[in-house]
C-alpha cells in the first residue's frame, strides 16, 4: 500500500469535503480499490500501522476497515485484511450461479461468520461423536418420559390453541422458566421479562436489532463464539473484540475510552472456547462499567448448569439491583439441540417494548413442545436429568484429562475443566499450526476444532484444539487421545 498517495488523497478530501475522518479514509480506500490502485488479493496494512502512518486514531482505521467489509470490497482472513474479487466485488465460488444472487452483506458473512470458524472443518449439524463442541449425551436422554409428556400436551390442545401462539412464547413456560432461574440462577424476573426464541441464534439476533442501532459498538470475546460475531456484522454493528485470559473477558480502560461499548456480549459461566470462568470481582467490575457507560451486557448462559467445582456461580443478572444485563439461556445443551427452544430474559424496564417489538415479527408455535417442556420444567424431571449429567460430563472431563495428560500434553496445557461441556488444549509453541492439525485430526476421524479460528479481534488470541466430551463415553478417552497426542508435532 503506498501510504504517500493515501495520505494526499485523504488530506485533500478532508479540505474539499470537511468529512469526518472515519468516512474520509473509508471513501479513500473505496476508491483506491474501485479504480485499482488497491487490486484484488492486495493486503491492508494492519490497522496499528495505517494508523500510525496517516497519524489517526486506530478506531478510525478499524471503522474503515468494517465498513469496506460490510459492503464486501474487503475479506478478512488470518493474518489480516485483504482486497476482493475485481471491481470491488467479493470473487463468487463457480459452483453453482446461484450464489451471483447474493447480497453483498450475504457475501460477506459467508465468509467472515466467526471468522471462517475452522472452514476446514466444517462438520454437519448433526456430528456425532469425540469430539464435537456442543452436543450433549443424547443416549442419556429420559425420552420416553419426555414422549409421554409431549403426548399429554398434544392430547391437552384446545382447537384455539392450533391457533398462532403467543409472540412471547407460551405463558405456562414463561412463568416456569422464570422460576427456575430464580431458584437455580439467582435471576431477578418474573414471567413477563422472559421471551422464547428457537434458539441462541435467533435471541442473539433480535437482542442485536432490539438494543442497538446501525454503526453502534459491539464488543465480543476474543477468541470468542463466531456466531455473535457474525449477529453483529449481519446487524450493521462495529464489532471489537475484547482479550480473554484466565478470568474471563478483560477489558481495559483503553477500550473503554477508546471503543465504548452499546452491548458486550460475554459467557461469565464458561467462556466459548477457552473455559474461563468469569471470576467474581471481573463480573462486578463489567456491571459497574456497563452502567457508568450506559452500556447492556448480553449474558450467554449457555452451559452454566455443568459447574464440576462446586455449585454453579449465580448468573451476573441477579448480582446488583437492576442491572443492565439481558440474560440468554436455551434447553439445547440440557437436553437436546432438535427441540430448537431457547429464552431471553429483559430487564424490567424494557421488557414491554421489547414486547411490542417481537410482537412484529416472532416465530409463533411449537406450542405443544412449549407446554410439555413447562411440564418437565415443574415435574422436576428437569432438574433431576441436569444433576445426573453433571456427574456424568465431570466423570467423562477426568477421563479426557487425564488421557490428554499422557498423550497430549507435551507442548500443551489443558484450559477450561471447571465448568462446561468442552475442554480447551492449547499449544505452547506458537509456531504449530492448529488449523493444518485440525484438519489430520479429521481425517482420523476426530472432530477437534482449532482455537485460532475463533478469533474475533486482533492479535495472536489462541492456539490450539477444542475438545467436547459430553457424548463421549469415558472408557473411549485413552484411545482417542492417544490418536489426537500422535497428530502433535515432536
Amino acid at each position: 500500500m503506498d501510504f504517500a498517495l493515501l495520505l494526499n488523497a485523504f488530506e485533500r478530501t478532508h479540505r474539499e469535503r470537511g468529512w469526518p475522518r472515519q468516512r474520509l479514509l473509508h471513501e479513500c480506500l473505496r476508491a483506491a480499490i474501485r479504480s485499482g490502485q488497491l487490486a484484488p488479493g492486495a493486503r491492508l496494512a494492519a490497522t496499528r500501522v495505517l494508523a500510525a502512518e496517516l497519524g489517526l486514531a486506530r478506531n478510525t482505521v478499524l471503522y474503515a476497515y468494517e465498513q469496506l467489509a460490510s459492503e464486501g470490497f474487503v475479506l478478512p482472513d488470518r493474518r489480516g485484511t485483504v482486497v476482493a474479487g475485481s471491481a470491488g466485488v467479493p470473487a463468487v465460488s463457480p459452483v453453482g450461479g446461484a450464489q451471483d444472487g447474493l447480497s453483498r452483506r450475504a457475501r460477506h458473512l459467508r465468509g467472515v461468520a466467526g471468522q471462517d470458524v475452522n472452514a476446514a472443518l466444517v462438520f454437519p449439524a448433526d456430528a456425532m461423536g469425540a469430539f464435537a463442541p456442543g452436543v450433549p449425551a443424547l443416549d442419556e436422554f429420559p425420552l420416553a418420559q419426555w414422549r409421554r409428556m409431549l403426548d399429554r400436551a398434544w392430547r391437552a390442545l384446545t382447537p384455539r390453541q392450533l391457533n398462532y401462539g403467543d409472540p412471547a412464547g407460551e405463558p405456562q413456560l414463561r412463568l416456569a422458566i422464570a422460576e427456575h432461574l430464580r431458584a437455580a440462577r439467582g435471576v431477578v424476573c418474573d414471567a413477563g421479562q422472559v421471551f422464547i426464541t428457537d434458539g441462541t441464534q435467533s435471541s442473539l439476533d433480535v437482542c442485536l436489532r432490539a438494543f442497538a442501532d446501525q454503526g453502534d459498538t459491539l464488543w465480543i470475546e476474543h477468541p470468542g463464539y463466531g456466531g455473535a460475531l457474525a449477529a453483529g456484522r449481519g446487524a450493521g454493528l462495529q464489532v471489537t473484540g475484547i482479550a480473554v485470559d484466565m478470568d474471563g473477558i478483560a477489558p481495559t480502560d483503553d477500550d473503554w475510552h477508546a471503543t465504548p461499548p452499546r452491548l458486550i456480549y460475554t459467557t461469565p459461566s464458561h467462556q466459548y472456547p477457552t473455559g474461563s470462568v468469569l471470576s467474581p470481582a471481573r463480573r462486578m467490575a463489567l456491571l459497574e462499567r456497563a452502567r457508568a457507560a450506559g452500556a447492556l451486557i448480553i449474558e450467554d448462559d449457555y452451559d452454566s448448569e455443568f459447574r464440576h467445582g462446586g455449585p454453579p456461580l449465580a448468573a451476573m443478572q441477579g448480582l446488583v439491583a437492576d442491572a443492565p444485563v439481558v440474560y440468554l439461556g436455551t434447553f439445547s445443551k440440557t437436553m437436546f439441540p432438535a427441540l430448537r427452544l431457547a429464552f431471553i430474559v429483559v430487564p424490567a424496564a424494557l421488557a414491554g417494548a421489547f414486547a411490542q417489538m417481537q410482537a412484529q415479527g416472532a416465530a409463533r408455535g411449537r406450542v405443544a413442545e412449549q407446554l410439555a417442556l413447562a411440564e418437565f420444567l415443574r415435574s422436576g424431571l428437569f432438574a433431576r436429568h441436569v444433576r445426573r449429567m453433571r456427574r456424568l460430563y465431570r466423570q467423562r472431563r477426568d477421563a479426557l484429562g487425564e488421557a490428554l495428560l499422557r498423550h497430549a500434553c507435551g507442548g500443551a496445557a489443558i484450559h477450561g475443566g471447571t465448568a462446561g461441556m468442552h475442554l480447551a488444549l492449547r499449544f505452547h509453541d506458537g509456531a504449530w499450526d492448529d488449523l493444518a492439525l485440525s484438519r489430520r485430526a479429521a481425517q482420523d476421524g476426530i472432530v477437534a476444532l482449532a482455537l485460532s479460528a475463533h478469533g474475533t479481534g486482533e492479535g495472536a488470541g489462541w492456539n490450539g484444539f477444542l475438545l467436547g466430551y459430553a457424548q463421549v463415553p469415558a472408557e473411549h478417552m485413552d484411545g482417542l487421545a492417544r490418536r489426537l497426542g500422535a497428530l502433535l508435532p515432536a
